[in-house]
């Protein structure tokens, strides 16, 4: 185990930005070509029952790029040669496989960032502010996005990242409780049956993490924030199958500085049940107490990442520390890392099963890969409308994401294609050129007349088929 992990640990400190072997800069008016050139390595995936679903998979991806709302009455606006009912087709009711075009994207993006040295698969949830009760998952829980508790839809993902690159690559929805304890609503839904019972977030993480493993997916290190990192089963999982790991964990999380040595007491009465239960042999202390302890000529600065106002330099803590859950025979011996940020005073604590002698340094560029999540979201919610669906059933919200994962390929890709000649083109800047060069509708007045008669028929459609069930429910309708 400790020789596959101190493989692992080599980060090429010194490397520059992975580019695809053998690729050439490709001139910024062929964007919208080498889209649909990447849809179509995907073309074999939305072939169902002899029915091509390629050109409907397009102009739906064309769609979350070009409309200002990822419904499909917007859609229809914008994309040439669209209709409402093919797109909610397509996304609602086909029966292409998401999870293969996932397993697919995850695989393309091990091209571009996999075997780089210093790879990160970060696990993060994000959550989906819904209204109602009727989209599939939606229940009032945590919508870190808000940062309070919410009405919303909540999933688990994966995304593979190195240096200043990340691409998301997986995905679980998270079912609350309302959920799996009511087989019919989830039924309704179209959650398989197979998925219809109780997991935690966490071990939703840790089949992200197996499936990647099983696609062949090269990353160094698992990464993720104080949920998981909370949950001991979680971390003892990874640290069993031999995973390299650095998780966040809160200020109150208990560690041992000297070895507890659980056993079970010995029975000091023949009265009473003899003990049964391990019991620890010193005392925990929690990690915002132990980093008060720690002098000051202990603590390093070291530069981890460049940022927009400048380098990110931080104080950086390293000790060996043991982990006990109350169950195990044996405690873990891990590593604490305390990464305390220069100017701001804000402080980070993390747990790794690193080697020992892993430098801080190291520690330091590991940790600090887990914003690049966030700013994967931050750009699959903006430039390719994750968040903006007014979908409700399973199998369209898988497909929803399977589709905008695509998207993010496509422009972390061409940004990596472009980075010489574009060192700072940003995944708005090819959203911005993707709608000046993919077709659009004809704007002209009559147009733009045209669709807003169609959303008016559509709203009164609507409003009569609701008056409709309403007076049904009424005493002799």
């Amino acid at each position: 185990m400790a020789g596959k992990r101190q493989e692992t640990i080599k980060v090429n400190e010194e490397r520059g930005q992975p580019e695809p072997q053998g690729s050439t800069v490709i001139s910024l008016e062929n964007l919208a070509g080498e889209f649909h050139c990447l849809i179509g390595e995907f073309s074999d995936l939305f072939v169902c029952h002899r029915k091509d679903n390629t050109d409907t998979a397009h102009k739906y991806m064309c769609g979350l790029i070009q409309s200002e709302r990822s419904n499909m009455e917007r859609m229809e606006e914008a994309v040439p040669g669209t209709d409402y009912e093919s797109l909610q087709q397509f996304i609602s009711n086909s029966p292409w496989s998401y999870r293969d075009v996932i397993c697919r994207v995850a695989v393309k993006a091990d091209e571009l960032l996999g075997g780089t040295g210093g790879t990160a698969l970060i696990i993060d949830e994000s959550g989906f502010a819904k209204k109602g009760k009727t989209s599939v998952g939606v229940a009032r829980q945590w919508n870190g996005r808000l940062g309070k508790t919410d009405n919303c839809q909540v999933a688990v993902y994966g995304a593979l990242s190195s240096g200043d690159r990340v691409i998301l690559i997986d995905v679980e929805l998270f079912l609350p409780k309302g959920w799996t304890e009511d087989a019919a609503r989830c039924l309704r839904s179209g959650v398989p049956e197979t998925r219809i019972e109780n997991k935690t977030k966490p071990e939703l993480a840790l089949e992200i993490v197996r499936r990647q493993r099983e696609l062949g997916i090269r990353f160094d290190y698992v990464l993720a924030d104080g949920l998981y990192g909370h949950s001991a089963k979680f971390c003892q999982m990874l640290d069993d199958e031999e995973e390299l790991f650095l998780m966040h964990v809160h200020s109150d999380q208990h560690v041992y500085v000297e070895d507890p040595r659980p056993c079970v007491p010995l029975r000091k009465s023949a009265k009473g049940r003899p003990p049964t239960k391990l019991k620890a042999q010193t005392a925990p202390i929690r990690v915002a107490w132990l980093m008060k302890t720690v002098p000051e000529d202990k603590w390093e600065r070291v530069t981890v990442r460049e940022s927009t106002e400048g380098d990110l330099i931080v104080d950086a803590y390293q000790q060996k520390v043991r982990l006990w859950d109350g169950e195990e025979n044996k405690a873990r011996e891990w590593v604490l890392y305390i990464r305390r940020d220069v100017g701001t005073e804000d402080v980070k604590y993390c747990v790794a099963n690193v080697p020992e002698g892993t430098p801080l340094k190291t520690l330091a560029r590991m940790e600090a890969q887990r914003f690049r999540i966030e700013r994967g979201f931050e750009d699959a919610k903006g430039q390719a409308g994750m968040a903006e669906y007014q979908i409700r059933g399973w199998l369209a919200w898988h497909h929803h994401m399977a589709s905008v994962m695509m998207v993010m390929l496509f422009m972390t890709r061409h940004r990596m294609l472009r980075c010489d000649e574009y060192p700072l083109l940003s995944c708005y800047d090819i959203k911005v050129l993707l709608t000046y060069f993919l077709p659009r509708r004809d704007t002209a007045f009559n147009e733009v007349l045209r669709q807003m008669e169609v959303r008016h028929a559509k709203r009164r459609a609507a409003s009569e088929s609701k008056a409709k069930r309403q007076l049904a429910l009424e005493p002799g309708g």
